[in-house]
């Protein structure tokens, strides 16, 4: 390993100051992208796509439990995962990337503050997706099983992949896509929030008039705590 070189505690601060200039531009950038989606048109979802859940059949407006946005993660889990980096095998394991990013999601709670659902959803029947969520221990997402061609009508024909959408009554459309390595960075609740329509729905953030939006920091809480407001 060629190691860097090796400085002073005031040519570090120095170095660190001079590349906090580009990380601050990125963090701007990022935000502007974000900007960006808040303002992608949005497309109908036309048909009645139809899935299993814990507790019976479940239709896509079922998925956002009431709330305005649902974020859905495409799990690569079903019998067509036959293999995984350490050799296992669908049923006892999933994809294993779709894991790794399993292990790092927030606690839904604080997505669900921000009238906003997430949910999984793969082609594996709900006996073994619950046997699988419960030794992963990932008890807090909701999970479903796809009855139809839901995945790859929004561009996951393998593999996973995060959409986006919103509901206006009824109607339920769109609004964005990230897949391959755009789904390496989902997982912290604000990776789910930038992908969304109405963004983080904080005061500082560049969205379209009437768009909800209150000031930040305030409506941040413990995950079990929501509830007392």
């Amino acid at each position: 390993m060629n190691m860097p070189s090796i400085v002073s505690a005031q040519e570090w601060k120095n170095a660190r100051e001079k590349l906090l200039v580009e990380e601050k531009e990125f963090t701007r950038a990022r935000d502007a992208m974000a900007a960006k989606r808040r303002r992608m048109p949005w497309m109908a979802v036309e048909k009645d796509y139809r899935f299993e859940g814990p507790n019976g059949p479940a239709s896509l407006l079922d998925l956002f439990e009431g709330r305005r946005q649902l974020i859905v993660y495409r799990f690569f889990y079903g019998p067509e995962v036959t293999f995984s980096a350490q050799g296992d095998a669908y049923p006892e394991r999933g994809c294993v990337g779709c894991s790794f990013l399993a292990d790092q999601v927030a606690h839904p709670a604080h997505l669900n503050a921000r009238d906003t659902t997430l949910a999984f959803v793969s082609r594996a029947p709900q006996a073994e997706i619950q046997g699988l969520k419960k030794r992963m221990g990932w008890t807090e997402i909701p999970w479903y099983t796809i009855m139809d061609d839901f995945d790859t009508d929004f561009d996951v024909r393998e593999w996973h992949g995060t959409n986006a959408f919103i509901r206006e009554g009824e109607g339920i459309f769109r609004t964005y896509f990230v897949d391959s390595r755009g789904d390496e960075a989902m997982g912290s609740t604000w990776s789910y929030l930038d992908i969304s329509a109405l963004g983080r729905q904080e005061e500082w953030e560049d969205s379209p008039a009437g768009y909800p939006q209150t000031p930040p920091y305030q409506w941040w809480n413990y995950h079990d705590a929501y509830g007392e407001r």
